[in-house]
């Protein structure tokens, strides 16, 4: 697997249309919940750097991925955590923010969902080149101001998350979000030692049903 550019992001999120979000507290523990997650297909994740060793777990991940799979690294803040990222397998980065890392990877082609919440911010993510703005927390703006927020942005391309749960995937994709991220809801504490894993795959099929027919 190698990194993905901003127009190939774009249209695999098109189709995917899911983020899997994994804050894990234990590399193991992330590598399982990830492995579960791809087979119960989900085929786009994001593994936040914010887990010691996040690396480590990237690159298993990437090492066992299919190859229709999109493996991500989040909350990357920095030039130097985006090259950390990359040099680990991740094929594109999501940060929380519009920090320095997201012109930089645009830079170095590489695909980015940076983190906004303001119609300014909104713009500016695009301006720069990302494949999709990330609009976090959405649970405390709701679909209402997803529907709002695209009568002047009609192009915009934005992914909510925070908060999204399985029976509000289908308010926020009639709203036109581009796609959903769910960290939480979907993930639970499988991505924690003793996680379990049978219950994140239900949960997880339920997800990719709800993208797909909201």
């Amino acid at each position: 697997m190698s990194a993905v550019d901003n127009a190939q992001l774009q249209e695999r999120l098109r189709s995917t249309r899911l983020v899997a979000i994994l804050r894990g507290t234990d590399v193991d523990a992330t590598v399982a919940a990830a492995r579960t997650l791809l087979g119960a297909g989900v085929l786009a994740l994001e593994i936040a750097l914010t887990l010691p060793d996040a690396v480590e777990a990237i690159a298993q991940v990437v090492r066992d991925a299919p190859e229709d799979a999109l493996i991500g690294a989040g909350t990357v803040l920095d030039e130097a955590d985006v090259e950390r990222a990359v040099s680990a397998g991740a094929q594109f980065i999501v940060t929380p923010t519009l920090s320095a890392s997201v012109p930089f990877a645009v830079s170095q082609g590489i695909g980015v969902l940076p983190g906004v919440y303001t119609p300014t911010e909104i713009q500016r993510g695009h301006d720069l080149g990302s494949a999709a703005v990330k609009l976090f927390p959405a649970s405390a703006l709701g679909p209402g101001f997803l529907r709002a927020v695209r009568d002047p942005f009609p192009q915009a391309r934005i992914i909510p998350v925070g908060g999204v749960g399985v029976d509000t995937v289908g308010a926020y994709l009639a709203a036109g979000a581009f796609g959903i991220g769910v960290g939480g809801p979907l993930v639970g504490d499988a991505a924690s030692p003793g996680g379990d894993l049978d219950a994140l795959a239900v949960r997880a099929r339920a997800f990719v049903e709800a993208v797909h027919t909201g």
